[in-house]
């Protein structure tokens, strides 16, 4: 069966969110945490879409080159009709890392000529996009701010956002004309692109601010796709909201899903909303422990210190606690300016430090959880952070997840396949913005009726 949309996530949790979009629109989905095999593939031919869990918001626009020409290459060959570079949908991205007009480029290198649709706006995710600029929430519960103005991604640190107006955010980090397909114009639209945009502009971004305005949406981009084949396409799942709101699949109900006899979580993000979680946990009998991520990178002490780690979680969970170990607790955390000095006195520039920060601590945060789940099995665990996420996953050496029950926006249960004792177990991977303030208290409690 050849897929009817195939993708790449730029960061972990990303790329979970689009799984999630497509699997409760009713199109099986399985996410790949490596580029598959064949013999892979062939075990999930009854799949009708497949994602490719990737890392590239986090590197240089030289590893991006390397990393996304093979991959992207493999989703053009796959025979899907849609081939979508899964952005953030906060769009997080620099000249320097995680160059979204970088991604453009290979794509229009790789499928053509003609322009690349750009959606960002995911309604059901609390992100809006009107006349070019982006506003979204910082959690489900806060009002939207406009994307430069936001207080998690105003102080990102490693990709800060100064800028709401996408165009003007991606005229840094390309030379390729972009042109918007406003709301005014979107709630005019007959179904067709404007001739002139077609010729005058090498990428257009769609606003999009209503659920109700995702059909519009989708039915463009469905459109686009049957004019060319594979379509590539850039952006949040808002592609996937809008293009299964064309397509009106069958919906199954949604599953609910068990209480668990105990929780282990660990979170590598610096979110304030990751750290609200965290607070409302903590007030409602989780235990936590802190991490300390200076320790964690450096050469003389990560060994040790994951050692001891891993032996007084273990203590603690055989006490019964249900516990969170944590690598900070929202922006002003100390630890998080410590650790930028710890890299500085490593010989890192400031450069350097925001390109390898994931990759120096997010393997040694899956040292501790692989060390900790190999001595005390559990059938589920939560993860927190982007990066963090893809690392943890790697580590695990989890091979595919399939989505198994909605728990927040964007980051769903999943059912891990793997080659080791790992096989089975349910993992919840989230970004450090997603979800509300018990997100973990439902992690535990399950959503099951009692």
């Amino acid at each position: 069966m050849k897929p009817r949309i195939a993708f790449y996530g730029d960061d972990f949790t990303g790329s979970t969110d689009a799984m999630e979009v497509l699997q409760w629109a009713g199109i099986r989905t399985v996410l790949f945490l490596a580029p598959p095999d064949q013999v892979q593939l062939a075990k999930f031919s009854t799949f009708e879409a497949f994602g490719i869990a990737g890392r590239s918001r986090s590197m240089s626009p030289e590893e991006m080159d390397s990393e996304l020409r093979p991959i992207l290459c493999q989703l053009r060959d796959s025979g899907a009709a849609i081939v979508h570079y899964k952005t953030c949908s906060t769009f997080d991205s620099s000249p320097e890392i995680g160059n979204i007009g970088k991604t453009m480029e290979i794509g229009r290198d790789l499928f053509g000529p003609e322009f690349v649709p750009i959606v960002v706006g995911a309604p059901n995710l609390g992100r809006y996009q009107i006349f070019g600029n982006l506003f979204a929430r910082s959690g489900l519960d806060s009002d939207p701010y406009r994307l430069d103005r936001h207080p998690t991604m105003m102080h990102h640190p490693i990709t800060p956002m100064s800028e709401s107006d996408i165009r003007s955010h991606l005229a840094r980090q390309t030379k390729l004309r972009i042109g918007l397909h406003d709301i005014l114009q979107l709630q005019q639209e007959s179904g067709t692109i404007p001739e002139s945009m077609r010729q005058d502009f090498d990428g257009v971004l769609f606003d999009l601010l209503f659920p109700e305005q995702l059909f519009k949406v989708g039915r463009i981009l469905d459109l686009l796709a049957k004019e060319s084949s594979p379509r590539f396409m850039v952006g949040s799942s808002g592609i996937e909201y809008a293009l299964t709101k064309y397509w009106e699949t069958t919906r199954p109900t949604a599953p609910r899903f068990a209480a668990a006899e105990q929780l282990v979580v660990i979170t590598g993000s610096c979110s304030p909303v990751n750290a609200r979680q965290i607070t409302w946990a903590e007030q409602h009998g989780f235990e936590t422990m802190a991490l300390n991520p200076s320790l964690l990178i450096d050469e003389r002490s990560y060994r040790s210190e994951i050692e001891r780690v891993i032996q007084s979680a273990i203590d603690r969970l055989n006490q019964g606690a249900n516990l969170i170990l944590h690598t900070s607790r929202g922006p002003n955390d100390p630890r998080i300016g410590s650790t930028i000095e710890t890299m500085r006195k490593m010989g890192l520039s400031e450069l350097e430090i925001r390109l390898q920060s994931g990759k120096l601590l997010g393997p040694k945060l899956g040292q501790i959880i692989n060390g900790i789940l190999s001595q005390r099995p559990f059938s589920r665990v939560g993860i927190a952070g982007g990066d963090s996420s893809g690392f943890i996953a790697r580590e695990l050496q989890l091979t595919a997840l399939e989505a198994i029950a909605p728990v927040a926006p964007g980051s769903p249960l999943c059912r891990a396949h793997a080659s080791n004792a790992f096989d089975g177990v349910e993992f919840f991977f989230k970004g450090g913005q997603v979800g509300k303030d018990d997100v973990w208290g439902t992690m535990l409690n399950g959503t099951e009726l009692r």
